[in-house]
């Protein structure tokens, strides 16, 4: 399952698929790789991005529920200049898990502009501004 992402590009390419137009894309997953992904969300949610599970409906072996997802958006994301707004989102996942609760596949169900919608509200900044924040020797380091 972990090489299936990989080859998607990373953890939020598989969830960020969209059929928009390639000029209307403000996150475009076919462009993004695993490192650029995951260097956009560290570095945007530089405290962060909490998977918060707020209600179980159904139990093994397909687990149903009900998450939050959220942080605060206090660095750039995608040319736009941090809010310092929290951001969040709320979906329902399934998770199918095997006779030693191993994830086998997950599906998760969302609204993609709640996310990205949030990201994009701070003013539009220049590559240098988002350069010198993704040069951060602490989050340079997370991935």
């Amino acid at each position: 399952m972990m090489m299936e992402i990989k080859k998607l590009g990373g953890g939020y390419n598989p969830q960020l698929q969209t059929s928009l137009p390639e000029e209307l894309r403000c996150y475009d997953p076919e462009k993004e790789t695993d490192e650029s992904s995951h260097k956009a969300f560290v570095t945007t949610f530089p405290r962060g991005f909490a998977f918060e599970v707020l209600k179980v409906y159904t139990g093994p072996p397909e687990i149903v529920l009900k998450f939050r997802h959220w942080g605060y958006n206090e660095g750039p994301f995608k040319g736009h200049a941090p809010t310092g707004d929290l951001v969040e989102f709320y979906g329902v996942a399934i998770y199918q898990v095997d006779e030693g609760m191993k994830i086998g596949r997950v599906e998760l169900f969302y609204e993609r502009g709640e996310l990205l919608g949030g990201l994009l509200k701070g003013a539009a900044i220049d590559s240098s501004a988002m350069e010198a924040a993704s040069s951060c020797p602490i989050l340079r380091n997370t991935g």
